[in-house]
């Protein structure tokens, strides 16, 4: 697999994860949008005060270079383990990692606490949703590259 391609997986997996998440927060579904959280970051680290649309604004570049970042992870990973890359439970073990590392990781960084409680006591769920989006996301665009 090549690294272009799990670049490109990455993308088409952040996109359809970041589209389901700004959706689901804008209908009420969710209570946060993965795009404002990665604003939100991007605003604290640059010393700028809290704005909800440059939030968005920030958070999408954001958002998708986390996840050509984590399609190249997953490429380097599958290079490395010598194993096929379209593989369900490797996918699903990794998105698994994804998730919980933006429950007790990502968030907290971001000013949200453990497993996102700030934005909600049902984020958690709402994370494993988007993480399971993403994860077949990445799936897709893998098979239709190999």
């Amino acid at each position: 697999m090549s690294l272009f391609g799990g670049a490109l997986s990455g993308l088409a997996a952040g996109i359809l994860m970041g589209l389901l998440s700004h959706a689901g927060f804008k209908a009420g579904i969710f209570k946060s949008s993965i795009l404002i959280i990665d604003g939100m970051f991007a605003q604290q680290r640059a010393g700028l005060k809290y704005n909800k649309q440059q939030a968005v604004l920030f958070g999408v570049p954001v958002h998708l270079f986390t996840s050509v970042s984590f399609g190249l992870t997953y490429a380097v990973l599958v290079s490395i383990l010598k194993v096929k890359p379209i593989n369900g439970w490797l996918i699903a073990l990794y998105v698994l990692m994804l998730w919980v590392s933006m429950l007790f990781v990502a968030l907290p960084i971001a000013g949200q606490g453990f497993l996102g409680r700030r934005l909600g006591l049902v984020t958690w769920l709402e994370q494993l949703v988007l993480h399971i989006v993403y994860g077949v996301g990445l799936w897709g665009a893998l098979y239709s590259l190999l």
